[in-house]
């Protein structure tokens, strides 16, 4: 076990992210007594979060190459503004091994897992050998994928259909489904090249395709003593393209039973590497079987932390900046317990009738609902604001906490219902096509459902009214 550096104090934070993110580590901060400073691009500046941060700072033009995504200018800005440490958020730097030794060699404490751990959890056949080291069962596949010929001879031996994944890559970016062999050098060669363009790597293995398959995660936190601690597990199965849509938890297709199998599981795979942090460990369960399988490990904060912190009562990401400082989990797993059902929906700038086209602009009208003990909303937006067209579409996090999955359903098509915006298409029409949707309500769908069942019927109806 890597031996703990002594506690050290952060006085003062760099924010390295945009958007809701941002403001979400800006209020840790201010809950913390911690100062923050918020880095941003110049299509930024007039964001929620540089009226927040104690202290705001540009750090480049709008490409993110440029800004977010340039790690010198980061650590420069850091150090200039006198901060102890950088929290990269989720996205851009949050992932990268190189910028967290670069915070290493400054002497700048990053709030996230160690690079040792970044790289071995980032590459997706790493991570797979590290589950299969911890005792974990991952999806049947092969890992040697070099060429067009390779992805034949498999679905030869193992039959059809199966995934090309990235080895390096997450989001559904550098994934195809092969379900013949004639699409095996379409499909070989769409994933290499999107692979390369999107990680820089592209290295490709093969999983078998679970035709219904449903996405649950767990979330982890491991301190530099060697404690990990579980917060539960989210169900991340409304999906479109392997983007997550709208996150719940707790997972209504999964027993008392496998919950403990999935939870042992995803604690001894972060003490296997001694991993320090917040992390969220994925699994798919094939609901054919009901047997689940490891998928990856998200080395960072995930997006919808939220119901997490709904579920639980508990602050995660002042918990992560508290552990990057070198304290130790003051909690126990028997402090943390779940109560009821929490739902998050992501609110993004996009038109779903025009296939999910990004609908950037001024924001005419913003009146979302009363927020309350409740009801959560994770937004860096107001009435004014004006989009920008080169980042994720995501405008807002809605989120809502009731004693039942049913009557979170109905708080979450409330809460919808009273979210008037103006200006740019959102997603909340198609949010609420979901939550009304009998098959979501019965929670009987898979990670194919959008595609397959929703949007078919929902684009038949729009086009008839």
């Amino acid at each position: 076990m890597t031996q703990p550096l002594e506690s050290r104090a952060i006085r003062k934070l760099f924010v390295a992210n945009r958007g809701e993110i941002a403001v979400r580590i800006i209020r840790a901060c201010q809950s913390l007594g911690i100062q923050s400073v918020l880095g941003y691009s110049d299509v930024d500046r007039n964001t929620l979060g540089v009226s927040l941060a104690d202290q705001a700072i540009c750090i480049g033009p709008a490409q993110a190459s440029d800004s977010y995504l340039h790690k010198e200018t980061i650590i420069a800005a850091a150090k200039g503004t006198g901060c102890d440490a950088i929290h990269p958020g989720y996205g851009f730097l949050s992932e990268q091994a190189t910028f967290r030794h670069l915070c290493d060699e400054h002497n700048i404490i990053f709030v996230g897992p160690s690079a040792e751990a970044i790289a071995a959890l980032g590459d997706k056949l790493s991570s797979r050998e590290i589950a299969i080291e911890a005792g974990i069962s991952v999806v049947p596949g092969w890992d040697n994928v070099s060429s067009a010929e390779d992805v034949r001879q498999f679905g030869t031996r193992a039959g059809y259909p199966f995934l090309l994944k990235a080895s390096a890559g997450g989001g559904g970016r550098g994934m195809r489904v092969v379900h013949e062999a004639g699409e095996a050098e379409s499909a070989f060669e769409r994933a290499t090249a999107e692979a390369q363009a999107s990680f820089g790597d592209p290295t490709l293995y093969i999983e078998r395709y679970i035709t219904r398959a449903r996405h649950v995660e767990v979330q982890i936190m491991g301190d530099a003593y060697g404690k990990v601690l579980h917060f539960g597990e989210r169900d991340c199965s409304t999906q479109r393209r392997h983007q997550k849509l709208i996150e719940e938890a707790p997972s209504t297709v999964i027993d008392d039973t496998t919950r403990e199998e999935m939870y042992d599981a995803a604690v001894r795979l972060a003490r296997h590497i001694d991993y320090q942090g917040a992390g969220t460990v994925e699994f798919i369960v094939d609901m054919d079987t009901q047997d689940f399988y490891f998928l990856e490990v998200n080395t960072r904060i995930q997006v919808e932390h939220p119901v997490t912190e709904m579920l639980t009562g508990h602050d995660l990401v002042a918990e992560m900046i508290k552990v990057a400082a070198g304290q130790p989990l003051a909690l126990s797993q028997d402090d943390i317990q779940t109560r009821g059902h929490a739902l998050e929906c992501r609110i993004n700038a996009e038109d779903h009738q025009q296939n999910f086209r990004p609908n950037p602009g001024k924001i005419q009208l913003w009146q979302p609902p009363a927020e309350s003990a409740s009801l959560r909303l994770d937004t860096h937006c107001y009435q004014g604001y004006v989009v920008p067209p080169f980042y994720d579409s995501m405008i807002g996090k809605l989120i809502v906490h009731a004693s039942d999955r049913n009557s979170a359903i109905s708080a979450m098509i409330n809460a919808l219902e009273s979210f008037h915006v103006e200006g740019i298409k959102t997603s909340i029409p198609f949010h609420l096509a979901v939550t009304r949707h009998p098959d979501f309500k019965a929670g009987e769908i898979t990670t194919r459902w959008v595609e397959s069942v929703l949007m078919p019927q929902l684009l038949t109806e729009e086009s008839v009214t």
